[in-house]
């Protein structure tokens, strides 16, 4: 038994990537597919989908004005279903005031700062991830459609490179566990690809919503190594890489996963 496991460990360790770069275009597909179908079932029903009271905090606080007379973000916006239609899909972006790149919660904020002249909210707060969730819900069913803009180019390889990168005592990879081996079984559980199609998503191991982020950071400590702070710049890098590897599937805010 033991050789059998160190075998294994050999085989997932010296793996080659099962295609040049990636997944082959073909056979692409969402962490959706990986899912019983009751768990398919509960994404599909928005009336079952426990991720969708948070996308209902988020709509309120979109047409709730802060404290001191700024404008709500409809009071600039107007209706989401219009104006926030495919933002998602093009996030994260290049933010020209800030010269670097941001991702969608980072958007939020900085408009609060700058427009409403508020705090930003807090990472993996319920009012961040409801009102990032309701955003993204109005891209639904869009596909994933990075911005090709030349200023994004360096973190997006920075992205792949720490996507690519041993890291942790364990000494492996994002790319080992979703490029070279998704499909097969850690356990019970599925590989799945790990693309970002569906965040802020409901867990079901959270019983609550949680970010990108904060998925990063899971998969970090999995493999024994330090999670960067939340709001660092290899997130972002990261998620640069992950929304140009995971195009064009669609938006599925908020997806629902075990």
């Amino acid at each position: 038994m033991r050789s059998a496991v160190l075998v294994l460990a050999g085989l997932i360790l010296a793996a080659e990537p099962a295609f040049p770069g990636g997944i082959a275009p073909s056979d692409k597909r969402s962490g959706l597919a990986e899912m019983g179908p009751e768990l398919q079932a509960m994404q599909r029903d928005d009336t079952a989908h426990p991720g969708m009271l948070w996308v209902q905090d988020g709509a309120d606080l979109w047409a709730r004005a802060p404290t001191g007379g700024a404008p709500a973000c409809s009071g600039c916006h107007g209706e989401a279903r219009a104006s926030m239609r495919g933002v998602a899909a093009r996030y994260p972006a290049w933010d020209a005031r800030n010269g670097r790149p941001i991702d969608l919660q980072d958007r939020i904020n900085l408009c609060r700062r700058t427009h409403q002249h508020v705090e930003p909210l807090a990472y993996e707060s319920a009012d961040l991830l409801g009102l990032t969730a309701f955003v993204a819900t109005q891209s639904r069913g869009m596909p994933i459609a990075p911005p090709e803009d030349p200023r994004l180019a360096p973190a997006r390889r920075e992205g792949r490179a720490l996507f690519e990168a041993r890291m942790g005592q364990l000494g492996l990879s994002c790319a080992i566990c979703h490029d070279d081996h998704w499909g097969r079984h850690l356990g019970a559980a599925a590989i799945p690809q790990g693309h970002p199609t569906g965040y802020p998503l409901y867990r079901l191991e959270w019983q609550g919503m949680g970010s990108l982020q904060r998925r990063l950071r899971n998969c970090m400590s999995g493999m024994r190594a330090e999670p960067y702070p939340f709001g660092a710049p290899d997130y972002i890098a990261l998620e640069l890489y992950l929304a140009e590897r995971a195009a064009p599937l669609p938006v599925e805010t908020p997806a629902l996963r075990p």
